[in-house]
């Protein structure tokens, strides 16, 4: 039985959560794209998640949320955050190196797929057909995003085939993470205390990885770079992963996961505004296609169960 009661997603407690992280993760590519410029893609995730992590351990403080967790539950939390805030954000900043940020954020969409498929392996969530339906006609929508972005794309096929797989490989370690964050052992922490703690054990272990592979910390000098860390840290950190694990724990990872769905469409109407984007007749039917399969899936009947 699904751990989830089925809930309308017009209700505001679901759609402003919703909402927000989508338009928020949808303008992080290209201030990814920046800190990456100035910095080795891991110091990057490193710096971003000691700031994150700080501020949602005092957030927790302040919500009066235990902080101090058991040597078990440091584990589950060091698991998070290997999965979540290491492994997957250092091959999402690495895949930038490769190619667009628009074409990871399109592959990115990829997420509903294994979140959905491993919430109804281990959380007994059932997938209803509609849900199915409406997934897999927006899967068609990305589709055609990730062949207009495979065509924008100016590096070779060499890279970018390899920036593909680094983003399926983030793709993976995100939604591991995401469906342990509807699990019980999550349910009985403080979730502001263990995103925190999660983002803070991930961050030693970016740092370690930092040392080992580029060397020591590289201090950028320009304050743009650190105007982009804020922004990462705390809007795109703090807040959308608090919002985010809230959804999970509510909807489910399959119905939280389709934020991923519609951020390449949102990344690319803040790049039409700001960057000067040109949407090409195949982008603009794949956005169309995606926005129809979303309302779809998460349009589900009341009696029909979340994914």
């Amino acid at each position: 039985m699904s751990q989830h009661s089925p809930t309308s997603f017009l209700n505001p407690k679901i759609l402003i959560p919703f909402a927000t992280i989508t338009l928020i993760w949808g303008s992080t590519w290209f201030v990814i794209r920046g800190q990456i410029a100035e910095v080795p893609a891991s110091w990057g995730v490193t710096y971003r998640f000691l700031v994150a992590g700080i501020a949602m351990l005092v957030l927790a403080a302040f919500n009066r949320q235990r902080i101090r967790f058991t040597a078990r539950e440091f584990g589950f939390a060091a698991l998070v955050g290997a999965m979540q805030f290491t492994a997957n954000f250092n091959l999402v900043y690495e895949a930038e190196h490769h190619i667009t940020s628009g074409l990871v954020a399109v592959v990115f969409a990829l997420l509903v797929v294994p979140n959905a498929i491993l919430g109804s392996l281990f959380l007994g969530d059932r997938v209803s057909a509609r849900f199915i339906f409406g997934a897999a006609f927006a899967m068609a929508g990305v589709a055609l995003l990730f062949a207009h972005e495979v065509r924008a794309d100016p590096g070779g096929a060499d890279e970018t085939l390899l920036g593909v797989g680094l983003t399926i490989l983030a793709v993976l370690t995100a939604s591991v993470a995401n469906v342990m964050q509807a699990s019980p052992p999550a349910r009985r922490l403080p979730m502001m205390s263990l995103i925190g703690w999660s983002m803070l054990i991930g961050t030693a272990f970016n740092a370690l990885w930092s040392f080992i592979t580029v060397g020591p910390p590289v201090v950028p000098t320009t304050p743009g770079f650190y105007v982009g860390l804020a922004y990462l840290s705390l809007a795109a950190s703090a807040l959308t992963f608090t919002f985010y694990f809230g959804l999970i724990r509510v909807i489910g990872p399959g119905k939280a996961g389709f934020s991923n769905v519609l951020i390449p469409v949102v990344a690319m109407g803040i790049s039409t505004l700001f960057e000067g984007y040109q949407w090409s007749v195949t982008a603009a039917a794949g956005g169309i296609i995606v926005l129809v399969g979303m309302v779809i899936a998460l349009s589900s009947p009341k009696r029909a169960a979340d994914s």
